[in-house]
Formats: C-alpha cells, sequence, structure tokens
C-alpha cells in the first residue's frame, strides 16, 4: 500500500492514499465503495471578483483606502478612480491588489 502521511506540528494528521487502495478499504471494512466525485470547474471569470467589487472587498477586509492604496503602490486618488470605474487598473496593480486582499484570478 503508498500511502503519503501528512504531519502538522509533528504529529500525523491526513493519510493520503491512491482511490484503488480507497476502495479496497471501504470494502474491507463493509462499505459500499464510493464513486468519484466529479470536479465542478468554473470559469476564471466567475471566480474573480469584479473591479465593482473592489471598495466591498477592501471594506469587508477593514482596510482603509489609504492604506491599501500604499502597499500596492498608487496614490489614494487613483485608488478611488480605480473603484469609482473611471480608471481601469494595467495587470501589475491588479496583482498587487489581488495580493493585499487576498484574492486568486486577477492578472
Amino acid at each position: 500500500m503508498s500511502v503519503q502521511i501528512i504531519a502538522r506540528d509533528g504529529q500525523p494528521e491526513y493519510a493520503v492514499l491512491p482511490w484503488a487502495e480507497y476502495q479496497t478499504l471501504l470494502q474491507a471494512a463493509g462499505r459500499q465503495p464510493a464513486s468519484a466525485p466529479k470536479a465542478v470547474e468554473q470559469p476564471v471569470e466567475a471566480k474573480r471578483p469584479a473591479l465593482d467589487q473592489l471598495r466591498a472587498l477592501r471594506e469587508a477586509k477593514g482596510l482603509a483606502a489609504e492604506s491599501l492604496a500604499r502597499s500596492v503602490g498608487i496614490s489614494p486618488h487613483y485608488l478611488a478612480m480605480i473603484e469609482s470605474g473611471e480608471r481601469q487598473p494595467d495587470a501589475a496593480i491588479l496583482r498587487s491588489l489581488a495580493w493585499e486582499l487576498g484574492l486568486e484570478g486577477w492578472s
């Protein structure tokens, strides 16, 4: 049996094993084999928050506009223009905003 053990703080926490071996263990325990889970993949656009949600995302994180702007390397006025839809940020600013807000999909 090829099992990978994942530990946290030096203690085993998870065991990862091949699907076929998992099915065999279920049968040995007298349980019905599980069907393979079906992955539902959403398009990147569905995962990515729109720029018009930027202000709400920032406020939900408890970040002041000035603080976020300075950490991204832009002026607070430019951030306000992005949040209001007056300006479209370039890819580098989008990446920085995503990093600071903990978002995926903005690039």
